[in-house]
C-alpha cells in the first residue's frame, strides 16, 4: 500500500490541515490539504473511480525519494479502480511531476485534469522517453506555465505517450501560439479544445501546419482573438479529418474577394456570437449543422443541400429563411428574432422548431399556423408561455395559444359560400319538384 499512497502523495498533498471525503454513490473522492496526521483518510479514495485533490504547494517535496515499485506494488496499482484524477489549486514543480507521472503507467487512470494550477520550472522529461501511459484524455484549465515555444524536445521525450492521446484541452490559459512541431507529436488526437485563449490569425497557420494533428476531428477555437474568416479557413484546410469546428465568440469579419476550400469532412460549424451582420462565405459545402445564433443577421439567403440543423436564435431576422433551400433540414431554431409569422407550409415537416420570443402577428393564419405546429409536438421549449402576440392591437400581449382560430371566426367566406351553394341547390331541387308535380305549369297557352 505504500506505493499507492506515494503515488497520490507524490502528486502531493501534505500541506495545511485537511482530509478526504468519499461519496460512495458517485464513486467520487475529494481530498483537501492532507497532513501527516490525516493522510490515512486517503485510503478510502482507493475505492473511488474519480479522485480530486485541492490545494497545496509541492516544492518542499521535490527532493522526496521516489523509488520504482516492486512487482507486488505494481499488481496492486493495476487493481485500483481510479479512472480519473483532478488536481486543483496546486503549485506544481515540473521536475516533481516528471518523476511522478511515470507511475501512472502501472494504473488504469484514463483521464488527468489540472485546474487553476501553476507549473513552476522545467522538468527532466527524458525519463519519460518511450514510456507509455494509459491516459487518453488530458485537460488543463486556467493554468500558468512556461511558454510552449522552444519546448519541442520536452514534447519529443513524451511522444510515445502523447502520440496515443485522444483528447486534449488547454482552456483559459493565455496560450498565444501552438508551435508546428508540437502538433506533429499528437498523431492520434481526435479532439482539441483551446477555447478562451489568445490565439490570433497569424498563430493558427503555424499551429496547423502540414503533418500536425493528422487525425483531428473536433477543434474548438472559441473565444480567442481571431478576426479573419478567410485566414481561419486557410489555416485548418490541412486538417483532412476535421468534422466539427467551433469559432464562436470571436469577432470575425469577411474578407472581400477571397475564397477558400474548407476540409471536405467538415460537417459542423459554430459561428455563434461572432458579430456577424451578414452570412460569411464560402461555407463548407457539406455542412449538416450550422449555428449562427447571437449575431446581427437580418436575412439568411444561402443554400446547403446537406444541412440538417440550423440555429439562428437571437438575431434580427424579420422573416423565416426559405426552408426549400435546405431539403434535408429537420431542426430550425429562431428564438428571439423579429419574425411576425411562421410559414406553416414550409415548416410543418420539420421535427424540431423553436421560435419563442418573436413579435407575432396573431392573424388567423399566423396564430393558426403556430397552434397547428404545436399540436404536432414539434414546437420546442417555450410553448406556450413564450409565444405572445404583438398585433393586431386587440390581441397584443395575449398568448398565441389563446387566439381563437375556428373556421367561423377566421374564414367566414369558407362557411357562407357552402351555405349559399346549398340554398341555391335546394331552390333548384324545389323548382324541379314543383314542375314535375304540376306539369300544367309549363304547358304553353293556346290562343283561339
Amino acid at each position: 500500500m505504500n506505493v499507492a499512497i506515494l503515488l497520490l502523495l507524490g502528486l502531493g498533498f501534505l500541506e495545511a490541515e485537511g482530509r478526504c471525503f468519499f461519496n460512495r454513490t458517485q464513486e467520487y473522492c475529494v481530498c483537501y490539504h492532507l497532513t501527516q496526521e490525516t493522510v490515512s483518510s486517503i485510503l478510502q479514495c482507493l475505492a473511488a473511480s474519480v479522485v480530486e485533490f485541492q490545494g497545496g504547494e509541492l516544492e518542499r517535496y521535490v527532493g522526496f525519494p521516489i523509488n520504482d515499485p516492486d512487482p507486488s506494488s505494481i499488481e496492486m496499482l493495476g487493481s485500483l479502480l481510479i479512472r480519473k484524477i483532478i488536481l486543483r489549486d496546486l503549485l506544481v514543480p515540473e521536475i516533481l511531476l516528471a518523476r511522478v507521472l511515470r507511475f501512472f503507467s502501472y494504473t488504469q487512470v484514463q483521464e488527468l485534469v489540472f485546474e487553476s494550477c501553476v507549473f513552476k520550472g522545467r522538468g527532466n522529461w527524458e525519463e519519460m522517453a518511450n514510456q507509455d501511459l494509459p491516459i487518453l484524455s488530458l485537460h488543463f484549465h486556467n493554468v500558468t506555465s512556461a511558454l510552449l515555444t522552444g519546448r519541442q524536445q520536452d514534447f519529443s521525450s513524451l511522444s510515445s505517450w502523447l502520440g496515443t492521446l485522444q483528447e486534449l484541452s488547454v482552456t483559459g490559459s493565455h496560450v498565444t501560439s501552438l508551435p508546428c512541431g508540437i502538433g506533429r507529436v499528437f498523431r492520434a488526437l481526435l479532439s482539441l479544445d483551446v477555447a478562451q485563449n489568445s490565439l490570433g490569425d497569424e498563430s493558427l497557420a503555424s499551429a496547423f501546419c502540414s503533418g500536425a494533428f493528422p487525425q483531428l476531428q473536433v477543434l474548438s477555437l472559441q473565444r480567442n482573438n481571431l478576426t479573419s474568416y478567410h485566414r481561419v479557413c486557410e489555416s485548418v484546410r490541412l486538417l483532412p479529418e476535421l468534422q466539427h469546428l467551433d469559432l464562436s465568440q470571436n469577432k470575425l469579419m469577411a474578407d472581400p474577394s477571397t475564397s477558400c476550400q474548407w476540409p471536405v469532412a467538415l460537417r459542423i460549424l459554430n459561428l455563434s456570437a461572432t458579430g456577424l451582420d451578414e452570412v460569411l462565405t464560402p461555407l463548407p459545402p457539406s455542412l449538416e449543422v450550422l449555428d449562427m445564433s447571437c449575431n446581427h443577421l437580418r436575412a439568411v439567403d444561402i443554400s446547403l443541400s446537406s444541412l440538417k440543423k440550423l440555429f439562428l436564435s437571437q438575431n434580427v431576422l424579420q422573416a423565416v429563411p426559405s426552408v426549400r433551400n435546405y431539403p434535408m433540414l429537420d431542426t430550425l431554431h429562431l428564438d428571439n428574432n423579429s419574425i411576425a409569422e411562421l410559414p406553416w407550409d414550409e415548416v410543418k415537416h420539420l421535427r424540431d422548431v423553436a421560435a419563442a420570443g418573436n413579435p407575432y402577428n396573431c392573424s388567423c393564419s399566423g396564430a393558426g399556423g403556430l397552434q397547428a405546429l404545436a399540436a404536432t409536438g414539434h414546437l420546442g421549449q417555450g410553448w406556450p408561455q413564450d409565444y405572445t402576440c404583438q398585433s393586431p392591437p386587440g390581441y397584443q400581449g395575449r398568448l398565441v395559444k389563446d387566439v381563437p382560430v375556428s373556421v367561423l371566426q377566421c374564414n367566414s367566406a369558407a362557411v357562407i359560400a357552402p351555405v349559399c351553394v346549398a340554398l341555391a341547390l335546394l331552390g333548384v331541387a324545389g323548382a324541379v319538384f314543383l314542375v314535375r308535380s304540376r306539369p300544367g305549369l309549363l304547358r304553353p297557352c293556346c290562343r283561339v
